[in-house]
């Protein structure tokens, strides 16, 4: 049985002010940067020989700068990791850079229209769950074993969804934590931080 170490990157300054990030490059802050060691801590108490794992990360800068800092935590090399586009963030399209309270006073019927059925709508440029949590799957099928998975709130929802079983409307507002580990293995999940 495969275990997947998900991984969402740690927080940036766009977290804090509530700005879709989507697909757009973000550095980690202070806090995210302290987060990411935090996690690389929490895999060795897990795992113990994390050597052993396969890792693989987001192409985009706050995820591979959370690998970086989680892989030097664990005394492994800071750049020996595999990067897959699928493992990207969900694109937010013409949406990214804004908070919700202005996309709902600029863009109200759209946002309405994602609230009645999130799973599936897909905003301006962008793509829906049901798109991303296809290629999300289709990275985790590539994994030759058991892997640490550093990737976006948006990709955990998804695979919580298609591999956990957690319910589509549940798993698109789901909260996912930044500094926490969803170790999802056998149909489940659990989170551990």
């Amino acid at each position: 049985m495969k275990r997947h170490f998900l991984v969402r990157h740690g927080e940036t300054d766009w977290n804090v002010a509530g700005r879709l990030q989507g697909r757009t490059n973000v550095p980690l802050n202070r806090l995210g940067r302290f987060q990411a060691a935090q996690v690389g801590r929490v895999l060795h108490q897990l795992v113990g020989d994390v050597a052993a794992l396969a890792y693989v990360s987001s192409p985009l800068v706050r995820a591979v700068e959370t690998m970086r800092i989680l892989r030097t935590t664990l005394d492994l090399p800071a750049l020996e990791f595999e990067q897959d586009a699928d493992l990207a963030e969900i694109s937010f399209g013409r949406w990214e850079g804004h908070t919700w309270p202005d996309l709902r006073r600029r863009f109200g019927d759209d946002v309405t229209a994602r609230d009645l059925d999130p799973w599936n709508f897909i905003p301006p440029g962008g793509e829906s769950y049901v798109q991303l949590a296809a290629r999300a799957e289709a990275a985790l099928d590539r994994l030759p074993g058991d892997a640490v998975v550093v990737t976006h709130g948006g990709v955990i929802r998804a695979l919580l969804h298609v591999r956990a079983g957690m319910p589509a409307g549940e798993a698109a507002i789901l909260p996912v934590r930044q500094g926490a580990i969803y170790v999802l293995a056998g149909g489940m999940f659990k989170v551990a931080d």
